[in-house]
């Protein structure tokens, strides 16, 4: 069993590091758990982390019964020293393996969030980017009507003053 938990750690330890660091393979691994977590993925996945958890209890219960024995007997035999010493490391691992599950769910999660907001955050600035285009473009375009205003009133400016000098002449 120390072997299995041993190799449940290292692979792990190797998706945690995988989901810090981005590289062609974070994306591979986010794919495969997104995966993972459809369909009976968590059902499988809750079991296997309460059962872990059941084992971890009893091996946990096993050490404070070595424990209570060698304190009641006052020396502790070479057989609870090594029972000892290998309910430790067995609840070691397991307790260090659904610690690192934990944190491998909760990196997924949070680096799915991120992409999200990253998305969502792209859209927005195109968005205010269109919106910006817009008030650029109507300012320049009342600019270039204010212009032709004043052209226009000028031209009826002119006009006036050519229908008065004709009213004068008449």
């Amino acid at each position: 069993m120390i072997q299995l938990l041993f190799s449940l750690l290292f692979v792990e330890v190797a998706l945690v590091l995988l989901l810090l660091v981005k590289t062609p393979l974070r994306k591979l691994v986010m794919m495969g758990l997104d995966r993972a977590k459809r369909g009976r993925g968590p059902l499988i996945l809750k079991t296997l982390g309460g059962t872990i958890f059941v084992v971890l209890v009893s091996t946990v219960y096993s050490m404070v019964e070595i424990q209570q024995r060698s304190t009641e007997f006052g020396a502790v035999s070479p057989t609870d020293q090594l029972l000892m010493a290998r309910h430790l490391l067995e609840a070691s691992l397991m307790g260090y393996s659904l610690f690192l599950g934990l944190i491998s769910d909760r990196l997924h999660h949070y680096i799915r969030e991120l992409r999200a907001m990253r998305k969502s955050m792209e859209a927005m600035k195109k968005q205010n980017r269109g919106f910006e285009d817009r008030k650029s473009g109507s300012s320049e375009e009342s600019k270039a009507l204010e212009e032709e205003i004043q052209t226009l009133r000028m031209k009826v400016k002119q006009l006036q003053s050519e229908a008065v000098l004709k009213e004068r002449d008449v």
